[in-house]
Formats: C-alpha cells, structure tokens, sequence
C-alpha cells in the first residue's frame, strides 16, 4: 500500500489538482486517495498551505498614494442627480384596487360557472345512460309482455279459471294452456291470506299421480309460466305447510278444474 501511496504523490496529480489542471476522473481519483489515505490527505494540507503561503509572499501591495487619488478623482466627478419618482395618486391606487378585486370577482364567478356547467353535463351523460338502460329494459319487458299476450290471444291456448271452494272463497287463478306448443302460463288473481306456517301449491293431476306446479304467491301478480304436463287431468290447488309439499294434501284442497281432453 505505501508503494501504491508513494507512487501517486510522485506523479504529481496532487499539485496539479491544487492549481485546478486535473481532468474529471484524475480529480476523482485525487479525491478517493485524500479520503482514503492519511499520507495522501497530509501531503494534501501541506501542499495547500504552501500554495496560500506564496499566494502572500507573492502579492503586491498599492502604492500609498493610490487611494489618495482615486478620492480626488471622484470629488472631481459631476455629481448625477436622481429625480425622485412621482408619487403615485391615492385615487389611482384605488382604482388599481378595484379592478384587481373586479377581475377575481369575475375570475372566481366564471370558474363556478363552468363547474356547474360541467357537473349539469356529467349528470346528463349519467341520465342518458340511465335512461337508454331504462329503455332496453322496458323494450325487453314490453317484447315479453307481447309475447305472453299473442300466447293468450292463439287460438289454440286454453283458458280455465280455478276458483276457491268454502276454505278460500276469495281465490281466484286463471291458467292458460297451449297443447300446440305446450305452454302453461298461470295468473295469480287473489289468494286468501294463510298463516306464516302455510302456502298454496299447485298441482296438475295425472292417472296415477299428482305433479307439483309450484308454489302460489301474492306478490307474484304477473304471468308465470309453469310447467306443461301432458296427459293432465286437472288442476288443483292445495294448501300445504310453508315451502311446499313433496304429496299433494287431497284434503287440503281448496280449488279443483277438469283439463278438456281432444276427442
């Protein structure tokens, strides 16, 4: 290490990085040896010291007189008189004022303006938006509705009306079947009200067994469609514990129409 040390300081990029004659990189390189090396950080003092030493030594010093005659020369210069600035009117001031406050005034109300105007904007995108969903919705409800209703006006789709016996006088269903392209459609009219622990069921007779239809509800007020049984010979309406029954409760029926069979 101290051959590597005593090598740098012989090349003399030392003294020549004093006097600023270094590259980038030699600098650098000067630098890493100052920091890492306390020979090379001590020869670096040194020289330094030096340097300030002959910068002294060497410097020369004004004549005496000198400063003398330079204050003669400039009592004999022409003094430069400085107009002194006018002042400014107190009105025009604040007028200044005024206009100021007018254009931030203005500023402000255009900014507010156009972020009202851009908030109407987005919520008219929003409402567009809405509505078109809104209108595809209501095409595709209004498609179904017509379907449902050239179904009801076929010629070939059979309407029977289920009305309750003395246990439900109020009820009243009506059931559409199409043998053609066997379809049942059900509207639910009125059902008597039930405790919490029951519900109507629906069911289309067979020979040897009765078929679920599914559950009646309500709140259901609109078309539903149910299963096409073929061969049905009636239809009837039970009521059964609350979530349907697997057996039809014969004894719980409260409404009951024979099917027309083609001859």
């Amino acid at each position: 290490m101290k051959n590597k040390v005593h090598t740098f300081l012989e090349s003399g990029l030392l003294d020549k990085y004093l006097i600023g004659d270094t590259s980038p990189i030699e600098s650098a390189k000067v630098e890493a040896y100052i920091s890492q090396y306390p020979d090379v950080k001590e020869e670096y003092d040194i020289l330094q010291d030096h340097l300030e030493l002959v910068a002294r030594t060497q410097s020369i010093s004004p004549p005496s007189h000198s400063l003398d005659a330079i204050l003669s020369a400039i009592d004999k210069k022409p003094v430069v008189q400085l107009n002194p600035s006018r002042k400014i009117p107190f009105w025009f001031s604040v007028a200044a004022c005024i206009t100021a406050l007018v254009f931030a005034g203005t500023s402000y109300l255009f900014y507010n303006q156009n972020q009202i105007l851009l908030n109407e904007n987005n919520t008219i995108a929003d409402e567009i938006f809405d509505l078109r969903g809104d209108i595809n919705s209501n095409n595709d409800k209004l498609d179904n509705v017509m379907r449902q209703f050239m179904k009801l006006n076929n010629p070939e789709t059979e309407k029977y009306v289920l009305r309750g016996n003395d246990r439900a006088k109020d009820l009243k269903t009506v059931a559409y079947i199409n043998p053609v392209d066997k379809s049942s459609l059900i509207d639910v009219v009125a059902l008597p009200e039930l405790s919490e622990e029951q519900c109507y069921q629906m069911w289309a007779k067979l020979q040897d067994k009765m078929v679920n239809l599914g559950i009646l509800d309500i709140n259901d007020r609109k078309l539903k469609s149910v299963p096409y049984i073929e061969d049905a010979l009636s239809l009837s309406i039970t009521i059964e514990p609350k979530g349907g029954n697997k057996n039809a409760s014969l004894e719980n029926s409260v409404a009951q129409i024979p099917l027309k069979k083609d001859n």
